[in-house]
């Protein structure tokens, strides 16, 4: 009797602790007026600041030896330079980087043009050029450091800092 007692005790409580917070709801004044109940906070980063502006992406990649910018990394650039329309007060530095093959020099070079295409299809897209800078890192600055085709393709990139 005493274990049948201790098995419903513990599943009442097992399902006690389960149960979900209970919902808050409207509450009435006495004068007719009803408050409604407040809203969750959602979490998140404040509008306008850099956390938000890296939720839409700071990166566009490129193929091997290319500068050109592919259909995934315009619709990335698309949303940032609505991101920037919006935000007027940032100006940009895109960073231009490629993978660790080839020479300084031609990496150099490869990385400036990247950087370049990528400041040109923002400024074709309405982004005030005074507000965009470019820098080339070349293969200096690698997100992986693995000999692999994964690793170089990571490499292969534009940045957007905002400044």
């Amino acid at each position: 009797m005493k274990l049948r007692f201790l098995s419903i005790f513990a599943a009442a409580a097992l399902l006690a602790a389960c149960e979900s917070a209970p919902q808050q709801a409207a509450t009435n004044t006495g004068a007719g007026q009803v408050t409604p109940p407040k809203a969750a906070t959602v979490s998140g980063p404040a509008a306008g600041s850099k956390e938000e502006f890296l939720t839409i992406g700071d990166r566009v990649f490129f193929d091997t030896d290319k500068s050109a910018v592919r259909s995934d990394g315009k619709a990335t650039l698309d949303k940032q330079i609505a991101w920037l329309k919006k935000y007027p007060n940032y100006g940009i530095t895109v960073e231009g980087h490629c993978d660790e093959r080839g020479t300084r020099e031609y990496n150099l070079a490869l990385g400036e043009r990247r950087a370049n295409a990528v400041k040109q299809y923002m400024v074709a897209n309405g982004l005030p050029a005074a507000r965009v800078k470019t820098i080339s890192y070349g293969k200096e600055r690698p997100v992986c450091t693995a000999s692999n085709e994964a690793c170089w393709a990571q490499n292969r990139r534009g940045v957007t800092v905002l400044q």
